[in-house]
């Protein structure tokens, strides 16, 4: 699932719109990523398919989750654009929904210049401290900024593992996908703990 944020900020440009409209421009922005996505994979000669939740046939296939699965047991990536088609729920909550719907071990949350969770804003406060794991309740009680609470609790009530990471950092993808930790792993079971 990819977000739209580079195109479109609700907060700042939608701030006059009615809310329900801001919202669905912004799903707009995430097709646009999801294509763009797809066209960097695709030059690396990775198979991808694109599928949104809101009906573009000309540039994408529309989601259907036993076409998914079926793309993922053929080998290709299959990139999920345009939130799930309604208003008021974030990227963050389709990712968890979505890996729900496709069996996924985990929801990874790549991130720019953002290597994990931390326990105030490190670019505000140099004494910022980050997070090796969280429980999904410390997330929510602590009102961490990491991922919306509906994602949280979806993920809480399947036991489903998140990490957040910086997408950047070079190894990072490899080391993910290798088992190792990397970032902030929020999930069941765990104890809150501080990197070093």
């Amino acid at each position: 699932m990819v977000g739209g944020g580079n195109f479109w900020r609700g907060n700042q440009h939608g701030k006059h719109m009615d809310p329900a409209t801001a919202d669905y421009v912004g799903m707009l922005g995430t097709v646009m990523n999801a294509i763009a996505l797809q066209d960097a994979l695709e030059r690396k000669d990775v198979d991808t398919r694109v599928q949104t939740a809101i009906t573009m046939q000309e540039v994408a296939e529309p989601y259907i989750r036993r076409r998914a699965l079926r793309h993922l047991e053929k080998g290709r990536v299959v990139i999920f654009g345009g939130g799930i088609g309604n208003p008021f729920f974030t990227t963050d909550t389709t990712a968890a929904l979505r890996a729900l719907e496709i069996d996924a071990d985990m929801v990874a949350m790549a991130k720019n210049k953002v290597d994990g969770v931390y326990d105030d804003d490190p670019n505000r406060n140099a004494e910022a401290r980050r997070f090796r794991t969280l429980s999904y309740l410390d997330v929510l009680n602590k009102g961490l900024a990491v991922m919306d609470a509906t994602a949280v609790s979806l993920c809480m009530q399947r036991d489903l593992p998140v990490t957040v990471f910086d997408m950047f950092a070079e190894g990072n993808l490899e080391r993910l996908f290798a088992g190792e930790q990397v970032g902030t792993l929020i999930g069941p079971g765990l104890e809150t703990t501080y990197a070093d």
